[in-house]
């Protein structure tokens, strides 16, 4: 039988043979740019851990399909040992998915740059591992592990004996990165340069002696009952009777009367086939009844999805750089710059910005209940509200934004006036 320092030994010979081939004709990973330059570093002054996070290794990168926050961690991304206090490095991680851990989340981890220089010794693994308590795995709901090799297999065997077998399902290895289009919102994925080079390397051994793929076929008009993926305006031009798109109207209605008192409102996610299934039924105009779901959560998973997948975000792409400049303001005129961005929003955007923020509003107002205060929901709803034309969310993006949807609902009346939208009665 193999020991356990058996398998650290044959794990440390694994990766210094990876290391070789990636020796071979491979730029040093500290040389090379990345795709997601780290935040500048003035930006991060008052982090509390700005001596790990200006590295990089650990973002936050939106959601993924179905609502669920995504975090990634990026190996190539971990400087020398020496110049990096792994501790420290345990602390920051802890540290970021403490924002995130009580609604569920997804964890990406890019394997690919991992090296004996940089890697954390297994001690550190099983320590870090030991560190995570319930709180932190119970809403983990895939742990997606990417360019995975024969050392993580190893690594797998020697904690096997300390992991769960319900934790052990939650693993789920991904070869190619186009296979993580499948699970995830890939456009907001920050991914480093190297690993999509390395990707792409992976992908060229690959095809060498593969049968040539088929070809793609072009991608079907939206049908005219499309209501998922595509803009605020074809909506609007396909529902003419409809000033607010139907899947909010009553997705709303519907979480008005059931779901407002629900600890966890829009924390929580609903089975993936079940939401397709409704998705699919929208798109097709068909009649959709929650009722039949018994669960609340199914209706505020589509009405986060719908808001994720529209073509244009429901503030526009116009205003994002004005939402990420509220930290320039001062704090007693945050309010007025807020009702000055939404006022600038076109009419039609505005109208169902109102609608919607006016049920957040309300559902804040019964936090005591739902445990969903502003800045629960703001942490929810940010992201799903605006987001850049090109690229991804960053990590200190996310403070503004959650700032910015923040004031929007805990100070509703100010911002949008006394008149609410069409066919919605004030709280």
């Amino acid at each position: 039988m193999t020991s356990l320092s058996d398998l650290e030994h044959l794990a440390e010979i694994e990766l210094q043979e990876e290391d070789e081939e990636e020796d071979e004709g491979e730029t040093c990973v500290a040389d090379a740019p990345s795709s997601s330059s780290p935040p500048p570093l003035q930006s991060l002054a008052s982090h509390p851990y700005c001596d790990v996070a200006r590295h990089g290794i650990i973002q936050v990168s939106g959601d993924d399909n179905y609502g669920r926050k995504l975090i990634t961690f990026s190996s190539c991304c971990l400087p020398p040992s020496h110049q990096l206090n792994h501790r420290r490095l345990l602390e920051y991680l802890k540290y970021t998915l403490d924002q995130y851990v009580e609604m569920d989340y997804i964890l990406v981890y890019f394997h690919h740059g991992l090296r004996s220089s940089n890697k954390p010794s297994l001690k550190w693994l099983r320590e870090a591992y030991g560190e995570f308590d319930r709180k932190y795995k119970k809403n983990l709901k895939t742990l997606y592990v990417v360019h995975p090799t024969n050392f993580i297999r190893i690594v797998w065997n020697i904690f096997k004996p300390l992991i769960s077998q319900k934790f052990g399902k939650k693993l789920m290895y991904v070869n190619f990165l186009d296979e993580l289009r499948e699970h995830v919102n890939y456009e907001q994925l920050i991914i480093p340069a190297d690993v999509v080079r390395h990707d792409e390397k992976l992908r060229e051994a690959q095809k060498s002696g593969a049968p040539a793929p088929a070809k793609t076929p072009p991608p079907r008009p939206p049908l005219p009952t499309q209501q998922f993926g595509v803009s605020l305006q074809y909506i609007r031009e396909k529902n003419r009777e409809a000033i607010i798109p139907p899947v909010m109207r009553q997705t709303v209605t519907y979480l008005k009367e059931k779901g407002l008192r629900t600890e966890g409102l829009f924390r929580r996610s609903a089975r993936v086939q079940l939401i397709k299934d409704v998705q699919k039924l929208y798109n097709l105009g068909k009649p959709v009844n929650f009722d039949q779901y018994r669960d609340v959560h199914v209706a505020a998973v589509i009405l986060k999805t719908f808001l994720r997948e529209l073509s244009e975000p429901l503030l526009t792409f116009r205003v994002y750089n004005q939402v990420l400049d509220i930290l320039n303001v001062e704090s007693i005129l945050r309010v007025t710059r807020c009702k000055q961005i939404v006022e600038s929003l076109p009419e039609h955007h505005f109208i169902v910005v109102k609608y919607l923020l006016c049920f957040l509003h309300m559902v804040s107002q019964e936090s005591i209940a739902n445990k969903m205060s502003p800045s629960n929901l703001a942490c929810v709803f940010g992201v799903n509200l605006v987001w850049p034309r090109y690229g991804s969310i960053s990590l200190t993006a996310l403070t503004p934004i959650n700032i910015f949807a923040e004031l929007l609902i805990e100070h509703f009346h100010t911002v949008f006036g006394s008149r609410c939208p069409p066919g919605q009665v004030m709280p």
